[in-house]
């Protein structure tokens, strides 16, 4: 079962409520995604931590609905 892009946006934007969050469906199909995520609290850290924090707050759905997730993380 696919997730809604806006429920998507939703999960990211309560995990990381300062990030600017941008999220693309790429195949229309409701279960392929990209995600640009700009977050202050990515400072410091290499872009495989910034990642594997985005994946942590969505582990619930990369195992089910969502499955595909690219990423492209910054910091402001």
């Amino acid at each position: 079962m696919p997730i809604a892009q806006s429920d998507l946006e939703a999960r990211l934007k309560a995990a990381f409520p300062d990030a600017e969050i941008v999220v693309e469906d790429l195949a229309g199909d409701g279960d392929h995604y990209k995600a640009y995520i700009t977050d202050a609290g990515f400072a410091g850290m290499p872009r495989v931590r910034q990642h594997q924090k985005v994946y942590a707050a969505l582990s619930d759905l990369m195992s089910g609905p969502l499955h595909a997730l690219a990423l492209e993380t910054r910091i402001p």
